[in-house]
């Protein structure tokens, strides 16, 4: 086959990660794969030997409508069986792609049980003609967007989002070379980890933290991410901590390229997200098998099952609560729990099986 991935940016997200994961186990599997970036390359990017092709387009009516003329020629060179886009930008120029016979399907694909208000919506339903499946990486998104008539529910399939269990797997050395590195001492360490964004609701984790180290002081929460919303710079982060007297237990680590390693270095893990849809940094956590605390919001139920605790969403009184209960909870029984989280991922959730399912999806779409 001669698959072109098309997805708004390179950067250091999870929608972006794992586009980069699958596009690479179908070039080993011998497929033709081109990478068609609308945005231009960015400072920090997932590495990839891959070849791809940079659209630099904006949002200025001439820039879109130059990218696309310039993706219409790639494609016309590339002659790809199949167009795969990702997230609610690349799957609309997927589709007015598909208007100018630049490409014979367009399949694409939905990351988050929110993509944007009523007019995406709209605009999701009225293109839906130009694509021949939509899949979703969580059931929880897919109903919404079925009950939101985007996309009809005949053409939905949804293939959760899937996790590297050889380069996620628990390493003792690396766990104590890390918390020497970052100077853990004896503290017990919750580490969260996504973009700085409203998505991620960074104030609910504080709020709730503060609550945690006052009831147990000898606790430190890590926090990596990159800063990308205005209202949450590093400067009023610091003044939260240190409003709260915890300035020496928050640790703003910005974008970090080793998870493994601080996933190691970690006791717990915990996600505070007001929404999500199937975030990849938790199935990494129960890979490295850390216990888990998180907001039950989108996919992180299908992923979890029984191996995490779940809260309600912009919650602090309970996510602290939940927190304090699983540092009280006995060091034998949180590495059962961690033991029988990466058993689910390896089971359920691994990249190489579902790097299989979807060659088998592409084939069975195109065979139609």
């Amino acid at each position: 086959m001669r698959i072109a991935y098309m997805l708004t940016s390179l950067g250091m997200g999870g929608a972006e990660r794992q586009v980069v994961a699958l596009a690479e186990r179908m070039a080993a599997r011998r497929h033709s794969v081109l990478l068609l970036v609308l945005r231009e390359r960015q400072q920090e990017e997932w590495p990839t030997n891959l070849k791809v092709i940079y659209l630099n387009m904006h949002k200025a009516p001439f820039s879109l409508l130059a990218g696309l003329a310039r993706a219409r020629r790639h494609l016309r060179a590339f002659r790809p069986d199949l167009v795969h886009s990702h997230t609610y930008p690349a799957n609309m120029a997927a589709r007015l792609l598909r208007l100018t016979g630049a490409t014979p399907a367009t399949l694409s694909t939905i990351h988050n049980v929110y993509e944007g208000r009523w007019p995406r919506m709209l605009t999701y339903r009225f293109t839906d003609f130009l694509c021949i499946r939509t899949t979703a990486v969580s059931e929880v998104a897919a109903r919404r967007y079925i009950r939101l008539k985007a996309v009809p529910q005949r053409k939905f399939t949804v293939l959760t989002n899937a996790i590297d269990t050889v380069e996620f797997a628990p390493n003792s050395e690396r766990r104590s070379t890390t918390r020497k590195q970052l100077d853990a001492g004896g503290n017990f360490i919750w580490l969260a980890a996504g973009r700085i964004a409203p998505a991620k609701d960074f104030p609910n984790l504080l709020q709730a933290f503060a609550e945690v180290h006052r009831a147990e002081p000898q606790t430190q929460l890590w926090i990596a991410g990159e800063t990308l919303d205005e209202q949450l710079k590093p400067i009023s982060q610091v003044a939260f901590a240190g409003k709260h007297g915890m300035m020496d237990n928050v640790r703003w680590l910005g974008l970090r390229r080793d998870m493994p390693a601080l996933l190691d270095a970690a006791d717990a893990f915990v996600l505070a997200s007001a929404w999500e849809g199937m975030p990849l940094v938790i199935g990494e956590a129960m890979a490295m098998e850390r216990p888990l605390v998180a907001t039950d919001v989108g996919g992180v139920r299908e992923l979890i099952g029984d191996t995490g605790a779940l809260i309600p969403a912009q919650h602090p009184a309970a996510l602290a609560e939940a927190m304090l209960a699983m540092m009280r909870t006995p060091v034998e029984v949180r590495r059962a729990q961690g033991l029988a989280a990466r058993r689910r991922i390896a089971t359920s959730f691994s990249m190489d099986a579902r790097a299989d399912e979807w060659d088998a999806f592409y084939r069975s779409l195109l065979a139609r």
